[in-house]
């Protein structure tokens, strides 16, 4: 821990740090690809590299939000354990759908199950924020 301050974001921090290796390694497999397959901008009808590209924007389209709510409950004086509970339901969701996305285009229980706990920890955060403005 460093020096104290104002502001104390470590859960989420934590998180934050799982989720940003978790992104660069999504990348990496986006960059492989494109290599391999020798396609610069967009996905050049190749599957993989389609599938590679959508697992990678699905996480930049809802990690960002998910970690403002988890960040905001933390310094809104949340739980350790719903902090914990929801960090890590969020980078295993993502994980799991990342999985999913890997073996399949279509629908799989790792997409799934993977959507549902980002989901659902997302709808608590929203709501354990709501109530804390309102009582």
């Amino acid at each position: 821990m460093g020096e104290s301050s104002l502001v104390n974001l470590e859960i989420t921090g934590l998180y934050a740090g799982l989720l940003g290796l978790l992104f660069i390694v999504l990348s990496i497999n986006i960059i492989r690809l494109r290599l391999k397959y020798k396609v610069g901008i967009g996905d050049g009808d190749n599957k993989e590299l389609a599938a590679k590209i959508r697992i990678h924007g699905n996480f930049a389209e809802y990690i960002p939000f998910a970690l403002i709510l988890l960040a905001i409950y933390e310094l809104n004086g949340g739980t350790v354990l719903m902090l914990h509970i929801c960090g890590a339901s969020i980078f295993v969701g993502r994980v799991l759908h990342a999985i999913g996305l890997s073996k399949t285009i279509g629908s799989s229980k790792h997409r799934q199950i993977g959507m549902l706990t980002v989901f659902i920890s997302i709808i608590g955060l929203a709501i354990e924020n709501i109530r804390s403005f309102i009582f």
